[in-house]
């Protein structure tokens, strides 16, 4: 059985300029024990995705079952098995951060777990906060919370929506190393992130959106063979000659080019020359996740789901 099965998901709103399709027939599993990752464009359906799944939104069409539980039908054992970390920093201003995992608690039914409490506290750097109301907390420390809420009642399958989304390093360190100790005692992981170099660090499938479709789904070392093998980097102050500025990848001063091998990094170079660009600081690479989600959101690569 799967840990969670999106089957032929769809959702529609109304606008006013008519009906927006959100979700077109998107279908994937996510097995016990994966860390599993959902990538896309702001706008490519993620977020409306992971709401159906946490039962916030009702799918137009198809069905989302958790642990074998179909998130409408039988909602409340679906919701037993999710903890769900919302993009949103919500949180009540009246309990300190004890108090708050306390009441979370009692909300699934559960009664003195101080023991897991004080796990979740010390594992997410929160133990010399438990006192401390939650207004009085940074934006990173509520973020932590929020985890900390998330996991209060042991889900088998933990949602972290963009949960590193403005957060300093600090904190995206320690809540990687936690999720992913969870992980290896066999909790299930959906992330949805921008950061794409965490992506690629730690998930072991990954599925790509596109306009509320599945334009990519496969092990995340697969999708990274699909990718040119090296790129040549480098920096510079001019602009490319229209023939590289085409399949250059510009990031300020910064320029990736896709290189197959050493013969074309050495007629890249001599091209570069030729026209005068003066460059600094080369590396040759290897292609990375950003890569290939790039290619594919552009339409540069064949759909792979």
């Amino acid at each position: 059985m799967s840990a969670v099965s999106f089957q032929n998901v769809s959702k529609s709103f109304a606008t006013a300029r008519g009906e927006l399709q959100a979700l077109k027939g998107v279908s994937f599993d996510i097995e016990p024990g994966e860390f599993f990752g959902l990538l896309g464009p702001n706008g490519a359906g993620k977020t409306t995705l992971i709401s159906i799944l946490a039962g916030l939104s009702r799918a137009s069409g198809g069905r989302v079952l958790v642990q074998g539980a179909d998130v409408q039908s039988d909602y409340a054992q679906a919701r037993r098995q999710l903890g769900v970390v919302p993009q949103e920093l919500v949180f009540d201003p009246f309990f300190n951060v004890r108090e708050a995992l306390r009441f979370q608690s009692g909300y699934f039914g559960i009664k003195r777990n101080d023991d897991w409490i004080d796990e979740l506290l010390d594992g997410l750097g929160l133990a010399d906060k438990a006192s401390a109301n939650m207004r009085q907390l940074s934006g990173g420390m509520k973020r932590r919370v929020l985890v900390a809420q998330a996991l209060v009642h042991k889900p088998p399958v933990i949602v972290l929506d963009e949960p590193t989304a403005g957060v300093d390093v600090e904190l995206r360190q320690t809540l990687w190393a936690f999720v992913s100790r969870l992980n290896k005692q066999g909790s299930t992981v959906l992330l949805t992130t921008h950061y794409l170099e965490e992506a690629e660090a730690l998930c072991h499938r990954i599925a790509m959106l596109k306009l509320g479709q599945v334009v990519a789904l496969d092990k995340t070392s697969e999708l990274l063979k699909t990718a040119v093998a090296t790129q040549l980097c480098f920096k510079t102050d001019q602009p490319l000659p229209p023939a590289l500025a085409a399949q250059a990848r510009v990031t300020g001063r910064v320029v990736r080019l896709p290189a197959q091998d050493a013969t074309a990094v050495e007629r890249l170079l001599a091209q570069l020359r030729e026209q005068g660009i003066a460059i600094e600081d080369i590396e040759i690479r290897k292609a990375d996740l950003e890569d290939v989600f790039l290619d594919l959101m552009s339409g540069h690569q064949e759909t792979r789901a």
